[in-house]
């Protein structure tokens, strides 16, 4: 068998054990392992400690990309392997490098610039076409409007060739989809 296809997961630092937002991250980790995905976060706690450690779970493998920029920011127990970069910058492309898909979950500012920058790149063809998914209605607001303007006029981009960025409603659903993008019958 080949290389694990890698999913990178974005997603806040402030849910903890117990919180809706991390046990719905937790799921998707399960989900996506058990689909045979690797994943990859940002390695701290929050979301990026649930997808990784619902991975782990499941028995998938994890990626933690962390960087110097977060001082006190400590690599959470349920990551396998760390790659270490100097700045936040860095740490966002190596996100970004590593993965064949994207899932964001809900978050701030922080997975905001994440979502903006990947679905950039994707509506620009800066990279090659990868799957994207938003796991429940959070983003939706922000999609619907972004794509008000992107589909307001005829572009080239990618945007106006159908969307890029897929609503899942469920942990379940984003590693359906997945599946069904990168992995045909």
């Amino acid at each position: 068998m080949g290389k694990k296809i890698m999913v990178t997961v974005f997603g806040s630092s402030r849910p903890r054990e117990g919180d809706a937002d991390y046990e719905d991250a937790r799921i998707l980790g399960r989900s996506l392992a058990k689909h045979g995905f690797s994943v990859c976060s940002g390695g701290y706690g929050g979301v990026m400690e649930a997808v990784s450690r619902g991975a782990k779970e499941a028995g998938g493998r994890t990626v933690g990309v962390t960087a110097d920029f977060f001082k006190n920011a400590k690599l959470n127990t349920w990551v396998d392997e760390e790659v270490r970069m100097k700045t936040w910058e860095e740490r966002l492309f190596e996100l970004i490098r590593r993965a064949d898909a994207f899932v964001a979950c809900k978050g701030g500012t922080g997975t905001l610039v994440e979502l903006a920058v990947v679905w950039e790149m994707l509506n620009k063809a800066v990279m090659p076409a990868k799957p994207f998914a938003v796991l429940g209605s959070f983003w939706e607001p922000v999609l619907d409007r972004v794509r008000k303007v992107e589909l307001g006029r005829p572009a080239p981009w990618g945007e106006a060739n159908g969307r890029l960025v897929y609503v899942a409603a469920s942990a379940g659903d984003v590693a359906s989809h997945l599946t069904a993008k990168l992995k045909p019958a």
